[in-house]
């Protein structure tokens, strides 16, 4: 390479390993399926809803007792899909950071994967208690039975898909951060750009003046 070559001075490009790769493509696929499943769960929320006032007027339930179970399901579906969909956000913007070699998304990546199994392991287990354990009603029968039928409204099957879901994401999370620590994807994040071409000729000495 000439020093005249529009070439010279350029970084040289660095190729990215497929560790970083895979690891990127997995936190996509997370957030796009975490938003997916917040959609749903908006969707599973409308049908709770409709069930619950179903069953209120069959009881002749107060309004004031069907409005307040309607409340928790309402918030606790909205609470989901906007964490569900700040996840999903959050797992892209740092996806493409990791892509581009920012050392700062990967650390974040790390912190993000941490929380991610505190939280996937927790709703693994409030899963299988869900399931597993008797749900203790309150001594209102109306609220009782109103509370009975909320949780009558969604279907066996959203129950497992949602721990499923839990338990894969908590396992995505291992995956990804045991990736981004492997020796190839440390290289990469701490490169430091080569630059082709000859250095640069020394400044011409100067002839004192006499």
């Amino acid at each position: 390479m000439h020093p005249g070559d529009p070439a010279a001075g350029r970084p040289n490009p660095v190729r990215r390993p497929s560790p970083v790769t895979v690891a990127a493509a997995v936190m996509i696929g997370m957030g796009l399926v975490g938003l997916l499943h917040a959609l749903v769960g908006l969707a599973m929320m409308n049908r709770a809803v409709r069930h619950v006032r179903s069953v209120g007027r069959e009881i002749a339930a107060p309004p004031s007792e069907v409005d307040a179970v309607v409340l928790l399901a309402r918030a606790g579906a909205v609470v989901a899909a906007v964490v569900g969909v700040f996840f999903a956000l959050l797992l892209v913007a740092l996806a493409l950071g990791n892509l581009r070699g920012r050392n700062p998304a990967r650390v974040g990546t790390w912190v993000v994967c941490g929380l991610g199994l505190l939280c996937g392991c927790a709703g693994v287990i409030a899963t299988v208690t869900q399931r597993s354990l008797p749900l203790k009603l309150p001594d209102d029968q109306v609220r009782a039975e109103l509370l009975h039928a909320l949780g009558d409204a969604y279907p066996s099957w959203w129950i497992w898909l949602t721990g499923g879901l839990s338990a894969a994401q908590t396992l995505g999370y291992l995956v990804v951060a045991l990736l981004l620590a492997l020796p190839a994807a440390t290289a990469f994040f701490r490169r430091e750009p080569s630059v082709g071409g000859p250095p640069p000729a020394p400044p011409a000495p100067t002839t004192p003046p006499m």
